[in-house]
């Protein structure tokens, strides 16, 4: 597994699962190998109850973000679709509190520049299904 080159950027993702689906690591491990990953692709993952579950090997690199897989650290919240499979904010607030807990963390931790959303490295996306910029800017991330 090749090791990033630096560490700059938090890119945040959803598993786009449906609101009944209460998956993990595990899962989302399956669903990347089945395409051919060699392992899960984000680094962290936010379970709907808040739990975050530790991904890939967190000095290695992503394979969440083909633009910055190099630089960025990539967290999946599990969720982001309705029940017609259409983009939809419907994480719980347990799942926003480990987010900011998590980002917190990484940033004492990494020379974080700049925390995204993956629709702004890849506009033909909606994930992670809410405006990152927008939450930022109502969150004290200090």
């Amino acid at each position: 597994m090749k090791l990033r080159i630096k560490t700059d950027t938090l890119v945040i993702h959803c598993a786009a699962t449906k609101p009944g689906m209460d998956i993990g690591v595990e899962e989302i491990t399956k669903w990347h190998t089945d395409r051919g990953f060699d392992t899960i692709g984000y680094h962290y993952v936010i379970r709907r109850s808040g739990v975050v579950e530790k991904g890939r090997a967190e000095d290695a690199e992503g394979a969440h973000a083909i633009a910055v897989n190099g630089t960025s650290i990539g967290i999946c919240l599990v969720g982001g679709v309705n029940d017609n499979l259409e983009w939809e904010n419907n994480f719980a607030e347990a799942q926003f509190r480990s987010l900011k807990s998590l980002i917190i963390l990484l940033k004492n931790k990494y020379p974080i520049e700049k925390i995204i959303g993956h629709y702004e490295v890849e506009s033909k996306k909606e994930c992670p299904s809410f405006d990152v910029q927008e939450w930022l800017n109502n969150n004290d991330l200090a």
